[in-house]
């Protein structure tokens, strides 16, 4: 068996691993809101918080 490493594919995981991280962070504060929707600024909080997981 031979195991072919892919550099770029490493890397690609990584981002979509990353925005799949956001996306549930964004399903998780949408499910506790008491609206229709997030307002933007609610959006973008629960970005910045997530995005500091990531530094």
């Amino acid at each position: 068996m031979q195991v072919v490493v892919m550099r770029g594919a490493a890397v690609q995981d990584r981002v979509a691993l990353a925005e799949i991280e956001l996306c549930g962070e964004l399903m998780i504060a949408a499910s506790s809101t008491d609206g229709e929707r997030l307002s933007a600024d609610r959006i973008d909080e629960v970005l910045r918080a997530a995005a500091k997981e990531f530094e």
